[in-house]
């Protein structure tokens, strides 16, 4: 089994071109299920995730080419609604050819997705979609199956704001007769950059961003060229290894408005993060403040940065609260970050961190994508060694990850 192996301490100094988002790439390229002709989209992060969607659209007939940051996939040939179990049980974005295929073909199969451990995260907002559309839903046997001879426009209230479950039914609405409201829907920046695609492609949405979302069905849906907007958590990791070792980090190919809460978060701290022309402008001086933070949906603070955030509290000084709202079992990487000499006390659905004065080097394990970031981050500022295992997890989020750290002065490497 592969391991990073970190020896802390080095401050981060350098240029980091920040990748495009995976999980904008992911649901695109679900949606290319939708269309007639080349679809070519740009900015792809060639990461695990994204391999095993483009096998997954190539099982369902797609012609899928890829070469370096470029995927382009023509679905003229699609010939089956039902996913291979193999490759819909290591990631949970599988589900989101749901959707399209329900659209394209009136019938779609897939068992239950796989992806992190870190919560439940059921599907039963998308199935609410689809039978709103009018689609009969058939479950057993660990599969799950819609059959739609004709979707038609319906009215659908999400319990929650469900990112996968506003994609899912917001693709599918694309093509339904009559128009779709998807209500409390998801507003996060990768649900507009698929509006965005889709209405390049012929679709008619308006309210991607907002909380109402509304999509007039059209008869036929075509290929287009599509660059996916920059990764936010993966620019917020880095800002995260920028702050905790006291380094000066420039950061390229930003959006600075999908990080807002990230960044005034870090300023609490004492991170100075300055927009500048060609991106974001990281310094920090150690020590950091101690703050208090709660995940929500978009706009709020993003549950995918809490961890790498912890990791960073556990240095702070003084005592932070972390409160974690949207998934119920998302502090796995406590334990290993005690390991290091964090002080975290877990109390139900909130993390209690009293700042240390040092992280201590040690063995630890990634049990999640997000929880393997923070390990290798609290492992930066470590004192020693640290040896980071399980690191297939982080090869699902991050991109060259070493590689780049490298190239900013870290002492790291990747190896068995």
């Amino acid at each position: 089994m592969e391991k990073i192996t970190i020896r802390g301490g080095n401050p981060l100094k350098g240029t980091v071109k920040i990748n495009g988002a995976k999980n904008s790439a992911l649901p695109l390229l679900a949606a290319s299920l939708l269309t007639l002709g080349k679809n070519s989209f740009r900015d792809v992060p060639m990461l695990e995730d994204v391999a095993t969607k483009c096998q997954l659209l190539s099982a369902l007939g797609a012609k899928v080419e890829t070469s370096q940051g470029i995927v382009e996939v023509n679905a003229d040939n699609i010939d089956t609604f039902e996913t291979p179990y193999d490759l819909v049980r290591k990631m949970r974005a599988s589900v989101l050819v749901m959707g399209p295929l329900l659209a394209r073909l009136g019938r779609a199969r897939v068992s239950l997705p796989g992806g992190c451990n870190i919560g439940t995260r059921p599907i039963d907002l998308h199935l609410k979609g689809f039978m709103a559309l009018g689609a009969e839903i058939i479950m057993g046997h660990g599969y799950i199956e819609a059959v739609a001879p004709q979707l038609t426009g319906g009215r659908i209230y999400l319990d929650y704001p469900s990112v996968g479950a506003t994609e899912n039914i917001m693709m599918a609405a694309t093509v339904a007769q009559g128009t779709t409201t998807i209500e409390n829907a998801a507003a996060e920046p990768e649900i507009v950059d698929l509006a965005n695609y889709l209405n390049a492609a012929g679709a008619q949405i308006r309210g991607a961003g907002t909380n109402l979302i509304r999509i007039r069905g059209v008869e036929k849906l075509v290929g287009r060229e599509y660059t996916v907007i920059p990764d936010r958590i993966e620019t917020g990791t880095y800002i995260a290894a920028a702050a905790i070792t006291g380094g000066e980090l420039l950061l390229e190919n930003v959006v600075s408005d999908h990080l807002k809460p990230v960044v005034a978060k870090y300023q609490e701290m004492g991170v100075q993060i300055e927009e500048v022309e060609r991106g974001l402008k990281v310094n920090s001086s150690l020590p950091l403040a101690a703050v208090d933070v709660k995940t929500l949906p978009y706009p709020g603070f993003p549950t995918d940065m809490q961890a790498q955030t912890m990791a960073l509290l556990a240095l702070a000084r003084g005592t932070s609260v972390v409160t974690e709202s949207v998934f119920e079992n998302r502090f796995m990487h406590v334990a290993e970050l005690k390991r290091m000499n964090a002080s975290i006390k877990i109390d139900g659905r909130s993390a209690v961190v009293e700042g240390v004065d040092f992280l201590s080097a040690a063995q630890v394990n990634a049990s999640d994508l997000r929880a393997g970031a923070a390990l290798v981050i609290a492992g930066l500022a470590a004192q020693g060694v640290t040896e980071v295992g399980n690191v297939h997890h982080i090869d699902r989020g991050y991109y060259r990850l070493v590689e780049n750290l490298q190239s900013l002065g870290a002492e790291i490497k990747r190896g068995v």
